[in-house]
C-alpha cells in the first residue's frame, strides 16, 4: 500500500532559544539540495509525527496551558506525541537532549534506542507551543505543524556539540535572530522568528497561539484562543 504523500502528516518544529536575555540565537540548519521538501532552505529542527511517539512516557508533561492550546482545532489526544516528536527530532537532527536522567520502562522504540542509550527519558515541561502552521496545497509535502520553543538551558550537555546529529541537517549553527534573515529561510520561518523575537524575553508561554492555516478556499492567520487577525496578501 503507497503512502498518500499529498496528505497533511501532523508536525512538530523546535526553535532553541539561547541567550535570550541578551542576545539571542536560535539554532538552525540547512536541508539537503535534493529534499522533496523546502530544499536547500535554513530551518529550525522537526519533522512529521510518528506513530509510536503517542505511546512514548514522558518524565515531565507539557505545560498545562499548552496542552489545552494544542487540543484546539486538532484531532483528540495529540498533545503527547507532539511533544514527544518533538524532543525525538531534536535529538535526531541535532543530538541535543530533551529530558531527564532516568531508565526507560521496557524497549523504546527504535527510533527511541539511540536517546535511551544516552540515560535520558523525554520530557516536556520546557516546551512551549507558539505558532502552527499548516503547509499551502500543492506542495510536494503537506503538514500541519506545531512550533515549540524551549530555552537552551533546558538542554542537557554541551550546546555546541552535535556530534550525534543525523546528517538530515547541514550546517547547523546558533544564528543570531537579528542576524537570521540573511539566511535563505521559508516564507513560515520568517513569520515564526518574529514571533520569536517578539517574545524572546519572556519566559512565560503565550496566552494566545498564532494558527496559519491554508486550505484549499484560503489563507487564515488565526489566533487558538483568540480572534481572528487580518490576512495579508
Amino acid at each position: 500500500m503507497s503512502v498518500d504523500k499529498t496528505a497533511i502528516r501532523n508536525a512538530a518544529t523546535v526553535i532553541v532559544l539561547r541567550d535570550r536575555l541578551s542576545d539571542p540565537s536560535i539554532l538552525m540548519g540547512q536541508r539537503g539540495a535534493k529534499a522533496a521538501f523546502m530544499p536547500n532552505k535554513f530551518v529550525f529542527p522537526g519533522g512529521a509525527v510518528d506513530a509510536a511517539d503517542a505511546d512514548i512516557p514522558l518524565g515531565t508533561a507539557l505545560p498545562d496551558l499548552c496542552a489545552e492550546r494544542l487540543s484546539q482545532q486538532s484531532e483528540p489526544n495529540l498533545q503527547n506525541a507532539l511533544a514527544a516528536a518533538a524532543i525525538r527530532e531534536l535529538w535526531e537532527e541535532t543530538g541535543l537532549i530533551l529530558g531527564q536522567l532516568g531508565e526507560w520502562q521496557g524497549t523504546a522504540p527504535p527510533d527511541w534506542q539511540s536517546f535511551a542509550a544516552m540515560g535520558y527519558i523525554p520530557s516536556a515541561d520546557a516546551l512551549q507551543f507558539v505558532f502552527r502552521a499548516v503547509t499551502p496545497p500543492g506542495r510536494p509535502r503537506r503538514f500541519d505543524a506545531r512550533f515549540f520553543l524551549v530555552d537552551a538551558d533546558a538542554i542537557q550537555g554541551d550546546l555546541d556539540d552535535f556530534t550525534h546529529a543525523s546528517d538530515e541537517l547541514s550546517h547547523l549553527q546558533w544564528v543570531k535572530i537579528r542576524q537570521a534573515r540573511e539566511f535563505d529561510l521559508p516564507f513560515i520561518t520568517e513569520v515564526v522568528l518574529a514571533e520569536v523575537a517578539a517574545r524572546a524575553a519572556d519566559p512565560n508561554p503565550p496566552e494566545t497561539v498564532p494558527f496559519f492555516l491554508n486550505n484549499e478556499e484560503a489563507s487564515l492567520f488565526l489566533q487558538l484562543r483568540g480572534y481572528s487577525m487580518p490576512h495579508a496578501d
